[in-house]
């Protein structure tokens, strides 16, 4: 089913359903291995472009990720490092953190500045940091893609290589932030999701659950009992 969908600027763009792309989404998770075996911590790279363009939404964006990471230290089990880009070359990441708290506090503390897309350098990040230690996961959240598209797809295919997934959260209907996001993490095994406003209480709910499945797998899903487990449970059975 086709919907229009608008964009930043307000234009209408032909494109799947919010609830084709959340289905597309599960379908991914759920083929996921589970990769905390054995009683190890899940560890995620959560990734967020603090350029200007996201000034007007930053703040529903730092509540929807806060509710991710509190869902994570509910059942604990998952270690979350975070990266963000903004201003002239300025790319910063924290240490891993484990405590909720802590994560809010580091991410009420960003603040949005001019200046360009570095995703090239988030990617190659999680390179250098798949080489110290397991990554299991990185979710990226943003609007905008000013670089290379060929020089992201090299490094995303490396990650890809090393069997972590990378989920593209795009903020908006830039096309060229698209072909990017989805070329990342169609080489990843990840996947691409856009939200907007309309959807943001579901993204809310997926980034828990995605959360809540990077730290303890299924049986942490089903004592959960969220509305994003349930839709990834639910996805589970087909």
């Amino acid at each position: 089913m086709k919907v229009p969908v608008k964009g930043k600027t307000g234009e209408s763009l032909s494109e799947t359903s919010a609830h084709d792309e959340i289905d597309a989404f599960l379908d991914q998770v759920r083929a996921m291995p589970q990769k905390t075996a054995g009683g190890a911590r899940g560890r995620l790279i959560f990734s967020m472009d603090a350029t200007m363009s996201r000034q007007p939404t930053w703040d529903r964006a730092q509540h929807l990720q806060g509710r991710m990471f509190e869902e994570a230290a509910r059942i604990g089990g998952l270690d979350v490092q975070l990266v963000f880009y903004r201003g002239f070359n300025e790319c910063k990441a924290s240490k891993w953190v484990s405590d909720a708290k802590r994560l809010a506090a580091l991410m009420s503390r960003v603040e949005c500045r001019g200046g360009y897309t570095q995703i090239g350098r988030v990617l190659g990040h999680v390179l250098k940091e798949a080489g110290r230690g397991s990554v299991n996961a990185v979710v990226h959240v943003g609007d905008a893609c000013e670089e290379d598209i060929d020089a992201l797809a090299a490094r995303a295919g490396e990650i890809g290589m090393l069997g972590i997934p990378v989920f593209m959260f795009q903020e908006g209907a830039d096309p060229d932030a698209s072909r990017a996001f989805s070329e990342i993490a169609r080489l990843t095994g990840g996947v691409h999701c856009r939200f907007d406003e309309g959807s943001a209480a579901r993204l809310r709910d997926l980034l828990s659950a995605v959360a809540v499945y990077a730290a303890g797998g299924r049986p942490a899903l089903e004592a959960s009992g969220s509305t994003g487990a349930r839709l990834l449970l639910e996805s589970m059975k087909r």
